[in-house]
């Protein structure tokens, strides 16, 4: 059963929209606070689609997300019980929330960072920040490192690698879609 490679080249057309850029700015900031799908699925294709704006998506990417982030952050720490629970509600993430409580009295604004690198979701931590007072310049520094460094890393290997990388990604679309669903019903099984 095909999903990923219809969907990718949905991404690949809607990618060369002329308002692409935009999409990508509004996918970025909601992102970071409530939607579910990553900044890079979109960010990918874009590159593709025209490598030599790799950078500047990366920048926009890079700002909308922090920009998301810091929104975040901001329901964290003002309406959490109004907004915040139930974003963690609609995601079923309440027990990570409280793992993740102890994690920041332990590691603070390194788990932000973290979450700015890696597929970990930012939008809880974005939330979490807020909620644990975490001091806003070091969640805004922590998050442009972060999110920065994951978007550039995309925009970078796709304008290296280009059509080669292309080929690679399209052949194993599929399976590694998979795969990565797997992972990720996987660790969500191991958190609970």
């Amino acid at each position: 059963m095909q999903i990923f490679t219809p969907l990718y080249r949905k991404m690949l057309r809607w990618s060369r929209h002329r308002h692409a850029a935009g999409y990508l700015v509004a996918v970025s900031f909601v992102e970071a606070w409530i939607f579910p799908l990553p900044t890079a699925v979109m960010l990918a294709p874009m590159v593709l689609a025209n490598r030599r704006r790799a950078w500047r998506l990366a920048c926009l990417a890079t700002g909308a997300s922090v920009l998301g982030g810091v929104f975040g952050y901001f329901i964290g720490y003002f309406f959490f019980e109004q907004v915040g629970k139930p974003i963690l509600d609609f995601y079923h993430a309440a027990q990570q929330f409280d793992v993740m409580q102890q994690w920041f009295a332990q590691y603070g604004v390194w788990l932000v960072l973290l979450a700015g690198v890696t597929p970990i979701p930012y939008k809880i931590f974005t939330l979490a920040s807020g909620v644990l007072g975490l001091p806003i310049g070091w969640f805004v520094l922590a998050s442009i490192a972060g999110r920065a460094a994951q978007f550039f890393m995309v925009a970078g290997l796709l304008w290296w690698g280009g059509e080669k990388i292309q080929q690679v990604l399209e052949k194993w679309l599929e399976a590694s879609g998979w795969g990565l669903v797997a992972v990720a019903v996987g660790g969500y099984l191991w958190w609970r």
